[in-house]
């Protein structure tokens, strides 16, 4: 076996689903030209940490010096399947028979996966290596770290960009977590897998807000996921309605994708899920302290929106309800 095949195998005996390796050179020209138009457009919003450290994100050798290889590993987070929530059960008596539970995102129904894919991206590393020698320097990346992971994931044949703009791989689909290796080991690149979304437009035909355009362009401060989730503030009663119950975040670009439907489910036993997570009853939300909310998301990647924000998803998904105690911004 060769020293790539080896790492390959560790990733798998680790937990993770896929992994491919690339370069460390600069990503695709025609690539850096799109995010820089998209940044300039303002189609960031309020994420100004997508400003930052621009030659870094699309550069993965200035993330570490020296740097001559990328290992990207994907994780599927596909949930396992669950019976219809029972979103009645949690309506108050007398409500509209309509949903009295906000939604949260499939994603946001497991542990927060940056800690649990960087202790594994660890282990990874501290492998690679004890088989290539300790002068070997690595550099973890999951998410938060300056890099055009989709990008580069891309270039490792893990899978091509959808038109919803998440990287889909040929068999677990579009619910995949990213994590990379940026190291000073030189190791041969796999070849990019292909394919595309060639007459397929179900993902934009689903989009609540039209967000997802024919001609590429993605402006996230029409998207559901941003609003609910990075967006700091009010939000305008044509968005806020266009929010339904969605609480935190939203699947419906994902969920409709061909290919997620056929993929197999989060094989991972490690990677915690929470099923009850699904939907979360709305007056509960609305009574939370700032005391109960870091209890009761600890570890969760719904912590990240802090209390203020999601109670104000809260207000808004009951207003889409029917209720008055609920309202759109």
């Amino acid at each position: 076996m060769s020293l790539e095949d080896d790492i390959r195998g560790k990733a798998i005996e680790l937990g993770f689903d896929a992994v491919g390796i690339t370069d460390a050179s600069p990503i695709d020209a025609g690539q850096v030209e799109l995010l820089s138009a998209w940044l300039k457009a303002g189609y960031a919003g309020q994420m100004k940490y997508m400003h930052r450290n621009f030659e870094k994100r699309i550069n993965p050798a200035k993330l570490l010096e020296n740097a001559q290889s990328v290992i990207v590993v994907g994780l599927s987070y596909k949930p396992p399947k669950q019976p219809p929530r029972q979103a009645e059960a949690a309506r108050p008596t007398g409500r509209p028979a309509i949903a009295w539970a906000g939604r949260i995102a499939e994603y946001a129904q497991y542990e927060d996966y940056h800690p649990f894919m960087k202790k594994r991206l660890g282990k990874l590393a501290d492998f690679v290596t004890s088989i290539a020698g300790e002068d070997v320097r690595s550099k973890i990346c999951v998410d938060s770290a300056p890099l055009a992971e989709r990008s580069v994931a891309l270039r490792a044949g893990l899978g091509f960009i959808g038109k919803n703009h998440t990287l889909i791989h040929p068999v677990l689909g579009p619910q995949i977590f990213l994590g990379e290796i940026v190291t000073t080991l030189r190791l041969r690149p796999d070849t990019p897998s292909g394919g595309n979304c060639a007459g397929c437009n179900r993902c934009m035909d689903a989009c609540p807000t039209g967000v997802l355009r024919g001609d590429g362009q993605f402006d996230a401060n029409k998207c559901i996921s941003y609003l609910t989730i990075e967006c700091k503030g009010p939000i305008g009663a044509e968005r806020a309605e266009r929010m339904g119950d969605r609480l935190f975040g939203c699947d419906e670009c994902v969920l409709a994708c061909p290919v997620q439907k056929d993929a197999p489910a989060c094989k991972n036993k490690e990677l915690k899920f929470y099923p009850d997570r699904a939907g979360l009853d709305l007056d509960e939300v609305l009574s939370l302290t700032d005391e109960t909310f870091s209890t009761k998301f600890a570890g969760s990647p719904i912590g990240r929106t802090g209390l203020e924000r999601l109670e104000r998803n809260a207000q808004i998904c009951a207003a889409n309800a029917g209720d008055a105690r609920g309202k759109r911004q």
